[in-house]
């Protein structure tokens, strides 16, 4: 039972997953490298699991990151618990983290955070990553929350529809004239595209979707890591690409994007999912983001 399991181990599993090295963890634990050791090799043996995958950096195996989860679950329980209590120390703010996708960054959630009492004070730490793979830090124990494209619920964590954020086709006016006059299904597969990074997949599965699962977008495609700068890109001409509908409806009032396919939107689901954790500070984050998205996202 996780309950069982000694707390000076797991904390010490934690320090090296955090610090990377066994001499590191020993040294922010002030204790030596050896006992360090010694903590981790008994909790593999009470869990009957290699926890750990000895490179440099460590890094958790699966199992371990469930021993990492449950770590980084208590010492914000420990936490909540000295606060209710006024142990707090002093000027000492509750620490919140989040994985969230650059687009809802870009456009609502930072207006969600806004939202949230700051009293007691709350200090956010933010990881954006794509929505496919914001999950997988919620998985690691890396974050207490996360927006993501999966339904399903991370282990040990509660899940709850936020919306639908829509993307709409879009070029420069200039971009669409010189290469995409021809059938769109075909002129897309041939001309430049925008994407977010290798992973995004979001204008090929469009591509494919118009061509009826042939193919995808064009080999000649633009890496643009950021949301505001794919817009921008696609704006100036580099590429075309699919931009969320709240950053593309004011660039095709002023004449400065054209929609390339007005009744072929695309609709990205999102959720909010988040550690199973009596945390007043995460319920409220929690609140404000389900409210915002109510008002900014798709129902």
């Amino acid at each position: 039972m996780m309950t069982e399991l000694p707390l000076d181990q797991v904390r010490t599993l934690l320090s090296v997953v955090d610090e990377g090295t066994f001499d590191a963890a020993a040294a922010a634990l002030h204790v030596t490298p050896s006992a360090v050791s010694q903590r981790v090799k008994a909790l593999e043996q009470r869990t009957g699991r290699v926890l750990l995958v000895r490179t440099k950096p460590v890094r958790p195996t699966e199992s371990g990151e469930v021993v990492v989860r449950f770590a980084r679950q208590l010492a914000r329980l420990e936490r909540d618990a000295r606060a209710e209590l006024g142990m707090r120390g002093e000027g000492e703010p509750t620490r919140v983290s989040v994985a969230v996708n650059a687009d809802s960054l870009s456009t609502w959630f930072l207006g969600a955070l806004t939202r949230v009492p700051q009293e007691p004070p709350l200090c956010f730490e933010l990881r954006r990553e794509d929505e496919t793979r914001t999950a997988a830090l919620l998985r690691e124990g890396l974050v207490m929350a996360a927006v993501t494209s999966s339904p399903d619920a991370v282990a040990g964590c509660s899940v709850r529809a936020l919306g639908r954020m829509r993307y709409l086709a879009a070029a420069s006016p200039a971009f669409a004239e010189r290469h995409l006059g021809g059938p769109l299904r075909e002129a897309l597969a041939q001309a430049p595209v925008l994407t977010f990074d290798r992973s995004d997949d979001l204008q090929d599965a469009f591509v494919r979707r118009l061509r009826r699962g042939r193919g995808g977008a064009s080999p000649v495609r633009h890496s643009v890591p950021t949301s505001e700068g794919f817009v921008d890109a696609v704006t100036a001409g580099l590429g075309w690409g699919l931009v969320p509908e709240m950053q593309a409806d004011r660039l095709l009032r002023e004449g400065r994007l054209v929609s390339l396919a007005p009744d072929r939107p695309v609709d990205v689901p999102l959720y909010w999912q988040q550690w199973k954790l009596d945390s007043p500070a995460l319920a409220a984050v929690a609140d404000a983001v389900a409210a915002t998205a109510a008002e900014a996202l798709r129902g």
